[in-house]
């Protein structure tokens, strides 16, 4: 695997393990909070980082194609994001000729859902339900753990 891919796939492990910790635990009333009247809501928020990879996947592939994917429940929301997430990993993993630069990849759908992470996790601290910071520089990321199942943090603060 060359290493343009091996980045992507790492990038796509260490959104996964960011994601994770402010999807998880999340209030029940979290998903619709409404930090004022033109913000998206948490759950807008994660539909739309789902729409995000299922649109890299179909660029990677050569049939390029965009569609707003109407809001569900939360957790299939979560579910949602974390199997388009891995189903743009497997491709990636694959040998399959990639439609896509990995440049483009990277700084946009893959850096765009880095920033709704931290919208996500910033909500949460609005909602009073934040979550507890840490060092991800020493946190464990494999490649091609892109699910919602996590290890363990290492340094919270």
């Amino acid at each position: 695997m060359d290493s343009a891919r091996q980045l992507l796939r790492h990038s796509l492990a260490a959104l996964a393990y960011r994601a994770a910790k402010p999807l998880r635990g999340a209030p029940d009333s979290f998903c619709k909070f409404k930090a004022s009247a033109d913000v998206r809501t948490p759950v807008e928020i994660l539909a739309h980082m789902g729409d995000l990879f299922d649109w890299a996947l179909s660029a990677v592939r050569g049939e390029e194609r965009w569609h707003n994917a109407a809001p569900q429940p939360w957790r299939q929301e979560a579910d949602r994001f974390f199997a388009a997430l891995a189903a743009f990993d497997a491709y990636l993993a694959s040998d399959k000729a990639l439609h896509a630069r990995p440049e483009a990849l990277l700084q946009g759908p893959i850096a765009d859902a880095f920033t709704h992470v931290g919208q996500i996790a910033l909500l949460r601290r609005l909602a009073a339900a934040p979550v507890r910071p840490e060092n991800y520089y020493i946190a464990q990321i494999v490649i091609g753990t892109v699910g919602a199942d996590q290890p363990a943090p290492v340094l919270e603060f």
